[in-house]
């Protein structure tokens, strides 16, 4: 293997498992594990298997399961988990960025997961008659449920950029009203024909004391003019 390939690995035990089978069997999800540890001492190893796993073994294997399960040799996804195994096993793969050991191409998760297509993401393997295991890179297959799931991402994508743009309401939109006739004009009242103006008290003041004033000047001309004696 290339040194630059994930040093975790992801094994889809179901998958695994069922290999070539029509049930799984633990014993050649083991045997597997086990010839790929052989290959590959340096790296680690996570073994997922789906929550019905345990129901679809042989009875005989149903002991071993959940010693294994209890031993964290095996992990489970969560009670309820949407996806089942699959989403599982590729969040792990995902958060650990690691390598995911399948030979299940997991095309309806193609859109969310693109980096599937990436160069040693993705091994596959199968056993072979008088050899044993053989591990080979792999790309996963795209298909009619690959073409799907992208065009679910990029739908889910416009959608959230449109909502997080927002629209305007219909009333924003709508254009502005044009009034049926025009505005009201204000009725001004007329007033009352302006008085003549009455003269000021200062003006009556001064004409009285120019009126005070010619008297004495008469009467001082006159005194000038006739001397007494």
């Amino acid at each position: 293997m290339a040194p630059n390939l994930p040093r975790h690995v992801v094994v889809d035990g179901s998958n695994i498992a069922t290999e070539g089978r029509s049930h799984p069997s633990l014993k050649q999800l083991d045997e597997a594990v086990r010839a790929f540890m052989a290959e590959h001492s340096d790296h680690t190893v996570t073994v997922v298997v789906d929550a019905t796993f345990g129901h679809r073994i042989d009875k005989s294997e149903v002991a071993a399961f959940d010693s294994a399960i209890d031993e964290n040799e095996l992990v489970c996804p969560p009670a309820g988990a949407i996806g089942r195994g699959d989403a599982f096993v590729l969040q792990i793969a995902d958060k650990a960025d690691a390598m995911i050991l399948s030979n299940d191409s997991f095309q309806e998760f193609h859109g969310e997961y693109e980096w599937l297509f990436d160069e040693g993401r993705l091994m596959g393997g199968k056993p072979v008659p008088h050899v044993g295991w053989v591990f080979v890179l792999r790309s996963p297959v795209r298909g009619a449920t690959s073409r799907r799931a992208f065009r679910g991402v990029k739908k889910s994508g416009a959608a959230a950029s449109k909502k997080r743009a927002g629209r305007p309401s219909a009333a924003a939109s709508a254009p502005l009203p044009v009034p049926k006739s025009p505005p009201p004009r204000r009725k001004i009242e007329p007033t009352a024909a302006a008085a003549p103006a009455k003269p000021s008290a200062s003006v009556d003041q001064k004409r009285k004391s120019a009126d005070a004033l010619n008297p004495l000047l008469a009467f001082v001309e006159f005194v000038a003019h006739h001397p007494v004696g």
